[in-house]
């Protein structure tokens, strides 16, 4: 994979190359396929795209071993189940989509499928607020619910310039641990997820938690943290939500959708 050049992203080229399809798309696929689709429509409409970067990506049901993520060219409004591509752990791209996608999507995505067996879908974003957390020596502090929801659960990764190298990948794969959320230090944020609704729905809380303690800083006045068992307390009691909420916030998203942007289906 190249590693010089100016940000042209199309000229990085993935490790792989094409290779046929074994079979055709399953129900399983297919279903798969629209809600990463609608994740992308959702992005959009919550103002956390980037252009026409970024990339969620989401494992495909079965033996094969293949994500599917974005193709680099289309905005996330654009995005439906159709234009999703499908690659492999070797970064080869499966099927005859006429799309590449970012190489760099593929460094981050295919590090953490490769090695997290729990990773249904990975969501990686460059929003205001994960942007400015990123740069915050601190981090994500436990000032409100929604941030202790992840207290013990994020890790930090360092920045190393855009991630185009697979040696990068080894680092990537420590930093993030089995926690369910990372801040890419002076770049973004991302979260993993059982599930696309899992993923969103935890990216949801992490945006939400980072814009509400930026505008708590901003004030210059004190900030007031729970005592560590309230925090505990807490965190333990998102766990034990997650454990049975069957990603009930994700229905009320794609009902959203269906009367807005139904067009992510196609």
């Amino acid at each position: 994979m190249a590693t010089t050049g100016a940000a042209d992203f199309t000229t990085f080229d993935l490790p792989g190359g094409h290779v046929p399809d074994t079979g055709p798309i399953t129900e399983a696929e297919r279903a798969v396929r629209r809600d990463l689709a609608a994740a992308y429509r959702l992005c959009a409409l919550f103002g956390w795209d980037d252009l026409i970067y970024t990339h969620i990506s989401a494992r495909v049901p079965g033996p094969g071993h293949h994500f599917l993520v974005n193709p680099l060219g289309l905005g996330f409004d654009e995005i439906t189940a159709s234009s999703l591509v499908k690659i492999d752990m070797a970064g080869n791209v499966i099927g005859d989509s006429p799309y590449r996608p970012n190489a760099a999507g593929f460094v981050i995505h295919g590090a953490i499928h490769g090695s997290r067996a729990d990773a249904g879908c990975v969501m990686h974003l460059h929003t205001e607020a994960g942007m400015a957390l990123s740069i915050l020596e601190e981090g994500l502090l436990p000032l409100t619910q929604h941030a202790m929801r992840f207290h013990g659960r994020i890790g930090c990764h360092d920045y190393e310039g855009i991630a185009l190298t697979m040696d990068e990948q080894r680092r990537f794969i420590a930093d993030l641990g089995e926690n369910a959320a990372l801040i890419l230090r002076n770049h973004g944020t991302l979260t993993v997820g059982r599930s696309v609704g899992h993923a969103f729905t935890e990216m949801f809380y992490l945006d939400k938690a980072a814009r509400t303690q930026l505008m708590a800083q901003a004030t210059g006045r004190p900030l007031r943290v729970p005592g560590a068992d309230i925090v505990e307390l807490t965190v333990q009691q998102w766990l034990d939500d997650l454990g049975v909420s069957g990603d009930r916030e994700w229905p009320s998203l794609i009902r959203k959708l269906d009367r807005t942007d139904p067009g992510y289906k196609d």
